[in-house]
C-alpha cells in the first residue's frame, strides 16, 4: 500500500471519499440497529405483557449497534494509519 497523494484539493477529496468507504456497511448496520433499539426501548412502555422482553431486545440492539459502529471506526483508523505509513 502506498502513501496517498495529498498534493492538491482534488487528491485530498479522493482520499476522503476512499476513507468514507472503509467500514461503511458496518457503520450503516450499526446505525440501523441503534435506531431500531431506541424505538424498541421507547415502545416497550406501551407493549403490555411483552414490555420487558421488548426492552431487553432493544437494549441488546443498542449494544450491538454501538459495537458495530466502534468496530467500523477502528477499521477506518487502522486503514488510515497503514496508508499514511510509507512502504518501500
Amino acid at each position: 500500500m502506498s502513501k496517498p497523494d495529498l498534493s492538491n484539493d482534488e487528491a485530498i477529496a479522493r482520499y476522503r471519499a476512499e476513507l468514507r468507504a472503509v467500514g461503511r456497511s458496518q457503520r450503516l448496520a450499526g446505525f440501523g440497529l441503534v435506531i431500531v433499539g431506541a424505538i424498541a426501548v421507547f415502545a416497550s412502555s406501551r407493549a403490555g405483557d411483552m414490555a420487558q422482553t421488548l426492552q431487553m431486545g432493544g437494549y441488546a440492539a443498542l449494544a450491538a449497534g454501538w459495537a458495530l459502529m466502534i468496530a467500523a471506526i477502528f477499521l477506518r483508523t487502522r486503514y488510515h494509519r497503514r496508508r499514511m505509513r510509507e512502504m518501500n
